[in-house]
């Protein structure tokens, strides 16, 4: 089990749906650090893609901060936040699973903006963002997170379903909670 006190800079990866932001923000309430979306940091209003080299230059203030949760994927600049991580949380959850909660996320949200996100960025679901997490995400995007890791030297938490992540939320607190 990792430790609380050497969690100071997370990067939470794991595919659409894999309940990325809710385990962040969980996290960051446990380990008192700040939590940033990177979806909120990639998007434009209405949908508008970053280019790389803004996203990048985005991102380095986050990433040169002593204490963080960035929370989200984006192989394109995934080697700038691993360099700066001291800690990966990898919500490996079935894609089945992802595809529920997307659809489930979607239907609360629908034409508004979640709360982890901009103004300007209201819940939509189309056929791009349906292949990518039962096609693109498990085929390509996933393997190739799983790659980057692989050469990866700080501490790698691999959760497999939404019991394990409970459960190391909860061994946490209790971590947090129990005297030294």
């Amino acid at each position: 089990m990792t430790a609380v006190h050497s969690m100071r800079r997370v990067l939470v990866v794991g595919g659409p749906g894999s309940g990325k932001t809710t385990f962040s923000v969980r996290l960051g309430r446990l380990l008192d650090l700040p939590v940033h979306n990177l979806d909120a940091v990639f998007w434009k209003p209405g949908w508008v893609e970053s280019s790389r080299e803004e996203f990048a230059a985005r991102q380095q203030p986050l990433v040169a901060g002593e204490r963080w949760i960035l929370d989200g994927n984006y192989g394109g600049t995934r080697q700038l936040r691993l360099a700066a991580a001291d800690t990966v949380v990898f919500l490996d959850l079935p894609v089945w699973l992802c595809l529920v909660r997307v659809l489930r996320r979607w239907w609360r949200w629908r034409g508004r903006s979640r709360p982890d996100l901009p103004e300007g960025l209201p819940e939509k679901m189309d056929w791009t963002f349906l292949s990518y997490i039962v096609w693109t995400w498990p085929r390509s995007s996933r393997p190739s997170l799983r790659r980057d890791l692989g050469g990866w030297q700080g501490s790698l938490i691999r959760l497999r379903s939404s019991a394990e992540a409970r459960r190391f939320l909860e061994r946490l607190e209790c971590q947090k909670t129990s005297p030294a």
